[in-house]
């Protein structure tokens, strides 16, 4: 069986109603097998009621109905747990707004068929676009993936990416319930508890199309959040990696002071 045959591709929608139809249809072109799970926040504009009157001429298409908007983070966590609850083995994370191509679904399940746990749609590796983006966007992309890199030593091209895709035992590793971040820092959350895990982490490229259609959710909260969690995390991994060396130092200077102690007692009894 191939992956996409026990697939959900999770689609976190909030006022998308001009976005949500044509993604679908995409997705269901591309990959015809796979499910999707439509995850409205409380759009007042009815992309909810919009997703429920495409669930009900396709049952490969579902709505999770959310009270309020409660951040992209929060709607994936909740489409993680409908996924795994109903067995899909392998759950995809991807933009309502057009900017993942669906098209290039199958290249992610490709590498999750050949092992990887998680896969990583990167728009900085070798192959990989935007397109549509002005200069300080990118700047900004780049710069913050550099940044994370280098304060979380994650040696990963793009791990603020949101089209990704997981294992479903890879998402039983990262302790979700713990999981706090929203935005660009829920995806780099993720993308370093999967590193700490010791999962196989693979990237593979992507075209990433800004929309043409709605209002982009970035704003400069998420970005600030991003930073400051990035910097905490790091901060907290030196800690955690001196009190280590600290404890280890310790345990050799008591193994060292024992070894002379019986070395010392040794010599008393020859005497």
């Amino acid at each position: 069986m191939s992956p996409s045959d026990s697939t959900l591709v999770i689609v976190p929608t909030y006022n998308e109603a001009s976005n949500l139809r044509p993604v679908v249809q995409r997705i269901r072109a591309a990959t015809p097998t796979a499910h999707v799970l439509v995850a409205d926040d409380g759009s007042p504009d009815g992309t909810g009621t919009i997703a429920d009157a495409i669930a009900a001429s396709d049952d490969h298409v579902h709505v999770l109905h959310r009270r309020s908007k409660q951040g992209l983070g929060a709607a994936y966590l909740a489409g993680f747990a409908w996924g795994v609850e109903r067995g899909f083995e392998v759950l995809v994370e991807m933009d309502a707004d057009g900017s993942h191509q669906p098209e290039q679904l199958g290249a992610l399940l490709e590498a999750i068929d050949a092992g990887a746990d998680l896969v990583l749609g990167s728009r900085w590796v070798a192959g990989g676009s935007v397109v549509n983006w002005p200069l300080h966007r990118k700047l900004l992309s780049l710069g913050g993936n550099v940044y994370t890199s280098l304060v979380l030593g994650l040696r990963l091209g793009d791990a603020t990416g949101g089209y990704r895709a997981f294992r479903r035992t890879a998402l039983a590793e990262l302790n979700l319930s713990e999981v706090a971040s929203q935005g660009y820092c829920f995806q780099v959350d993720l993308a370093r508890r999967a590193v700490g895990a010791g999962l196989s982490v693979a990237e593979v490229p992507i075209t990433f199309v800004e929309r043409t259609h709605g209002e982009s959710k970035m704003s400069s909260s998420i970005v600030r959040e991003a930073l400051w969690r990035v910097t905490l995390w790091g901060l907290q991994a030196r800690v955690g990696r001196l009190r280590q060396v600290s404890f280890k130092h310790r345990v050799f200077r008591a193994r060292d002071a024992e070894a002379t102690s019986a070395d010392a007692a040794g010599e008393g009894a020859g005497r």
